[in-house]
């Protein structure tokens, strides 16, 4: 009896914890705690920094942190953000549960200027707001029957651990491709708007910053039916549809005198 009892308990509370709603009033499949999540982003960027070098320019560290503080202001909360700045050529960034930001010093080349460089910044926090990484480490979770996940990630490199780094968006970093699907990242899409509109940059640049990705990849990119992401030409039409919706958010932030000067 007892037994079945605590089987019961963890199935109602499994369930209660599954019944989530993302920031866009999409219902999710939670079933990591918050506070686990946390400590497996902080640890995966622990050991990122580790193993990988970082920017030593100190003006390209100060830009970042500056469009990088800006937006992280606007979230509230009593989180505290960390920024590093990996010397990478690719053009990429990250943000981790446990508010952690990494940036790659290619994205620079990318992002021309401050408001391109926060809608990815803006993208990649909206990714940790909507628990994007709590969905996809949840599914690992209910799939490899209550694996200990986060002493996997800190133990010797294993497919565990890769697999943990995939979901929690880092994946690459370890040569492991699993892509946040088309659905997080419409909603990231979305979110990062808002986040950068309140924090005062222009959410216009969105659209001239996928258009540069789309230029600096020539082009090559699979079919969309191919790929989870979703094409630059979606991307691109998604964002210029949702422009017009947080422009007043980004004039209220100027009017406000939220007026971000990094340069």
């Amino acid at each position: 009896m007892k037994f079945r009892r605590l089987i019961m308990i963890s199935a109602l509370t499994a369930g209660l914890v599954a019944c989530a709603t993302s920031p866009l009033g999409r219902n999710q499949f939670l079933l990591m705690p918050a506070g686990e999540m946390d400590q497996m982003g902080a640890t995966a960027y622990a050991q990122m920094k580790e193993e990988k070098p970082q920017s030593k320019d100190s003006h390209e560290v100060n830009y970042v942190l500056c469009v990088s503080n800006a937006i992280t202001n606007t979230v509230g909360g009593n989180q505290q953000w960390e920024v590093t700045v990996f010397q990478e050529d690719s053009a990429n960034a990250f943000a981790l549960p446990g508010g952690k930001i990494g940036v790659h010093t290619g994205l620079l080349n990318v992002a021309k200027n401050q408001s391109q460089l926060a809608a990815v910044i803006g993208h990649e926090i909206g990714h940790v707001q909507a628990q994007h990484s709590n969905e996809r480490m949840s599914l690992q979770y209910a799939t490899q029957g209550g694996m200990q996940l986060l002493g996997a990630l800190a133990g010797q490199d294993s497919a565990a651990k890769q697999g943990i780094m995939a979901a929690l968006g880092v994946g690459a970093e370890y040569g492991v491709a699993l892509p946040f699907s088309r659905k997080h990242e419409a909603e990231a899409d979305i979110i990062g708007l808002q986040l950068m509109a309140q924090a005062g940059f222009d959410p216009r640049e969105s659209v001239n910053l996928w258009q540069n990705m789309a230029a600096a990849n020539g082009g090559n990119e699979p079919p969309e039916f191919m790929s989870t992401h979703p094409s630059n030409s979606t991307r691109i039409n998604g964002l210029r549809a949702r422009i017009p919706e947080v422009m007043p958010l980004y004039q209220q932030a100027q009017a406000a005198g939220r007026k971000p000067q990094c340069g």
